[in-house]
C-alpha cells in the first residue's frame, strides 16, 4: 500500500491504518510469517472507516476534498476514459489559455468534444495553468471548440474544476465578464448534446462559462456556488477564517444543490474520495456521462434546445402561498 505524500486532518486515522497495513503486507511479502488473516480483517477496518468518516463530511471539509491536490483533473478523466485525444488550442484572437483544455477524443462509441479546466500537480505547473482559472481567450476558446463540435455534430463533455474566473486586470481589460456572458448566451444554443461533470470546484462565473449544458452531473465531494466560502466570508464577517461558517450557509455541497435543482445528479466517489483511486472515480464517472450520451444522442437537436432553456428557466423560481 503505496503511503500517501499529503492527507487533510481528518485522514490522520486513515493514513495511520494505512501505514500499519503497508508495514504488515511489507513483512508478510519478506516472508517474516505476518497473518494474512490479520492484514483482511485490517483492510476490512479500513474501509469501515473510510465509510464513515466520507460518508459524515461538512460542507466545508467536502471543498477541502474537492481541493485535494491528489485529486484527479481534467487530463486524468481524458486519460482513463478516451482515446485518440486530440488537443486543440488558441482562440484565434489572442492566445492559447493553458487553463483549459479541449480535443475530440473517442468515448466508448461516441466521437465527442472535451472540453475541461486543468490544474497542475506542482508549482510550475499550476503557475503554467494559472490554477485552473480562465482568462477571456480561455472562454473564447472553449467556445470556438463548441462551435466546432456542432458543425460535425458531436457531443460536448464538459469538466469544470475551477476557483473562479481569473480577475487580473489584463482578463478585465480583455473582456473577462463579456466572454463569460457570450459563452453562456451561446451554449443555450449550441444543438448538439452537452453533458458537463462538476469534478472539483465550481466557482461562480468561472465555472458557469463552460457550465451550460443538457446534464450537470456532479461528484460526490466536488462543491459548486456564486462565490467560494473564503470570499464569502471576507464580505460578510470581515474574516476569510469564517470559511466554514459560510460554506454552511452557502449550501454548496452536492446534496444541496440537488435538492435546489441546481445539478441533476450526484457522482458517487470511491470510499476515501476520488483521490484515494483515480481508476475507480474514472469508472463510475465514465458509465454515467456515457449514459447520458447514450439518452441525449436520441433527442432531436430542436426539442434538445427547448429541454435545455426550460432546465434553467426553472431555476431560481419559487411559489407563494
Amino acid at each position: 500500500m503505496t503511503a500517501r505524500k499529503f492527507h487533510l486532518d481528518f485522514e490522520k486515522p486513515l493514513v495511520e491504518l494505512e501505514k500499519k497495513i503497508g508495514e504488515m503486507e511489507q513483512r508478510a511479502s519478506s516472508g517474516k510469517g505476518e497473518d494474512g488473516a490479520e492484514i483482511a480483517e485490517l483492510k476490512a477496518e479500513l474501509a469501515r472507516m473510510q465509510k464513515e468518516i466520507f460518508g459524515n463530511l461538512t460542507r466545508w471539509q467536502r471543498v477541502q476534498v474537492a481541493r485535494h491536490p491528489n485529486r484527479p483533473y481534467t487530463l486524468d478523466y481524458v486519460e482513463h476514459l478516451t482515446e485518440g485525444f486530440i488537443e486543440m488550442h488558441g482562440d484565434r484572437g489572442f492566445r492559447d489559455d493553458p487553463a483549459v483544455v479541449g480535443g475530440f477524443a473517442r468515448m466508448g462509441e461516441f466521437t465527442v468534444m472535451i472540453v475541461g479546466q486543468q490544474k497542475g500537480r506542482d508549482t510550475k505547473e499550476n503557475i503554467r495553468r494559472n490554477f485552473g482559472m480562465m482568462h477571456p481567450e480561455g472562454y473564447r476558446k472553449a467556445l470556438r471548440l463548441f462551435k466546432l463540435a456542432e458543425k460535425f455534430d458531436r457531443p460536448i463533455v464538459i469538466f469544470i474544476d475551477t476557483p473562479g474566473a481569473y480577475p487580473g486586470i489584463g482578463a478585465e481589460e480583455r473582456g473577462q465578464a463579456e466572454a463569460i456572458a457570450r459563452n453562456i448566451f451561446e451554449m443555450g444554443r449550441i444543438r448538439v448534446p452537452i453533458v458537463i461533470s462538476i469534478i472539483g470546484e465550481g466557482a461562480s462565473g468561472g465555472a458557469l462559462g463552460i457550465g451550460v449544458g443538457d446534464t450537470v452531473l456532479m461528484m460526490e465531494n466536488a462543491w459548486y456556488s456564486v462565490i467560494s466560502p473564503e470570499g464569502c466570508a471576507a464580505i460578510l464577517w470581515r474574516d476569510r477564517a469564517e470559511a466554514e461558517k459560510a460554506a454552511e450557509a452557502l449550501k454548496i455541497a452536492a446534496p444541496d444543490l440537488l435538492e435546489l435543482g441546481m445539478i441533476d445528479r450526484i457522482v458517487p466517489e470511491p470510499p476515501g474520495g476520488a483521490h484515494s483511486d483515480h481508476d475507480k472515480a474514472a469508472e463510475i464517472l465514465g458509465k454515467e456521462i456515457i449514459a447520458e450520451l447514450e439518452r441525449l444522442t436520441k433527442i432531436a437537436p430542436d426539442k434538445l434546445l427547448e429541454n435545455r432553456l426550460e432546465k434553467y428557466r426553472k431555476m431560481g423560481v419559487y411559489l407563494e402561498d
